[in-house]
């Protein structure tokens, strides 16, 4: 019995269903009863062990089915993308197919290639053509020169109220002065007027003009007459020439310096078009031919050069990223990315030009009329002319990658000595 009062039977421990925490008879006030009282708070922090295991098993439960439903939903996830990779792989082999049978490829980002060198060939034709025909009609019509070229007279004339360009024109018409080009000075009661070669004498062309150029109730005053001869008219002819020639061969330097000689000559040979087959056009209907056309003519071999850098400095770049395509591939693609550039730029400086044509009256019409023939072919040869020869001449990537010289290469060296191999 006292070791039965010693060692009391070891009781379990359960949980009193008091919430007070008391022991196994549920006094608190039994000193034989141990208390359990926790310090910490329970692990969801409200109910019991038990409630929480008893909360634990269907959640656990709930899981495993979560994640039997993932991996079912994984399972039947991975089928499709399967059919959708396959399906996907059909369309891209379609779709490559498509291309190689157009002459193009698929290019990175999806975007398509459009052939513009598939019709390189009739093309080259057109251009050879053009410049034939441009040569022939201006060795046959010759150019209708102005008074700039040729000499004449040259006039400033002051109005007391303000007159209209085509009112002069007439007037001056009908007095016996034909092919006389009327211009404005800063504003509309102060003209310049140009008239063909006159006769020599200055006091009777001075008093026949002042009788010519008056107006009905509008009296002319004519402040200085000029005669410019023929003389004067050939040297502004040969600076013109000179100037042209200058320009081509100024461009020609400066794109083979900044790429290559055989993008260079691509790039010359293209503004060459341009200012033959705008000075044939000019030639072939009869249309005058003075200073503002041969500014046009400048202007347009400048624009015409900004469009083929443009389209050069794209193909450089795509030579040097782009592996696994052929150049005329690669002409292809930079022709494709520049096209919507070119499309805007044309489109833009167009509304300008028409502008000028019809709303500048006659001293900018055929400055307009020359920049609206030269931007046509100005835009086809940086197209075609401009990226064709330099593909004709051999153009690849090895010509855009920059090589070690020899003196920078690694030697590699090999030391052999006859004394290793010797055994003591």
């Amino acid at each position: 019995m006292a070791i039965e009062q010693n060692n009391p039977p070891r009781k379990e421990n359960t949980p009193a269903s008091n919430s007070s925490g008391g022991g196994s008879n549920g006094n608190p006030n039994d000193p034989n009863e141990k208390v359990r009282r926790r310090n910490k708070p329970r692990r969801d922090g409200k109910g019991s062990n038990n409630q929480k295991k008893a909360s634990t098993r269907p959640s656990s439960r709930k899981g495993k089915s979560q994640r039997g439903d993932k991996s079912g939903q994984e399972l039947a996830t991975q089928a499709p993308i399967t059919d959708i990779d396959d399906s996907n792989e059909l369309m891209d082999s379609a779709d490559d197919a498509a291309a190689k049978a157009e002459g193009g490829i698929k290019a990175v980002g999806n975007m398509r290639i459009i052939p513009f060198m598939k019709i390189e060939k009739p093309m080259a034709i057109l251009s050879i053509f053009l410049v034939i025909a441009s040569i022939i009609a201006i060795a046959v019509n010759g150019l209708n020169f102005g008074l700039d070229f040729t000499g004449g007279v040259s006039t400033d004339v002051r109005y007391e109220q303000p007159a209209e360009q085509t009112e002069v024109v007439k007037a001056l018409a009908d007095n016996g002065f034909d092919d006389a080009v009327v211009q404005y000075l800063g504003t509309r009661q102060e003209l310049l007027v140009r008239l063909p070669p006159q006769s020599d004498n200055i006091e009777g062309l001075n008093t026949t003009l002042n009788e010519a150029l008056d107006l009905p109730n509008n009296k002319a005053e004519i402040s200085n007459v000029n005669i410019i001869g023929s003389q004067v008219g050939n040297e502004v002819y040969l600076n013109s020439v000179m100037a042209l020639a200058l320009a081509l061969v100024s461009m020609l330097g400066y794109v083979a310096l900044r790429f290559q000689f055989k993008l260079a000559l691509g790039a010359v040979v293209s503004l060459f078009h341009d200012a033959i087959v705008t000075i044939g056009v000019f030639a072939l209907f009869g249309f005058p031919f003075d200073l503002t056309v041969l500014a046009a003519i400048l202007a347009l071999i400048g624009y015409s050069l900004n469009d083929t850098i443009v389209v050069y400095d794209r193909i450089r770049e795509n030579f040097r990223r782009v592996r696994g395509i052929s150049p005329r591939q690669t002409i292809d693609l930079s022709l494709t990315e520049t096209l919507r550039r070119t499309i805007m730029t044309i489109s833009t400086v167009m509304l300008v030009v028409l502008a000028m044509m019809f709303l500048g009256g006659d001293g900018l019409y055929w400055f307009a009329v020359a920049l609206f023939i030269g931007l046509i072919a100005g835009t086809y040869s940086s197209t075609y002319i401009a990226s064709s020869i330099p593909l004709s001449m051999g153009l690849s990537r090895d010509d855009f990658v920059v090589k070690v010289k020899p003196e920078f290469e690694e030697e590699i060296v090999t030391f052999n000595d006859p004394k290793m191999f010797e055994q003591d």
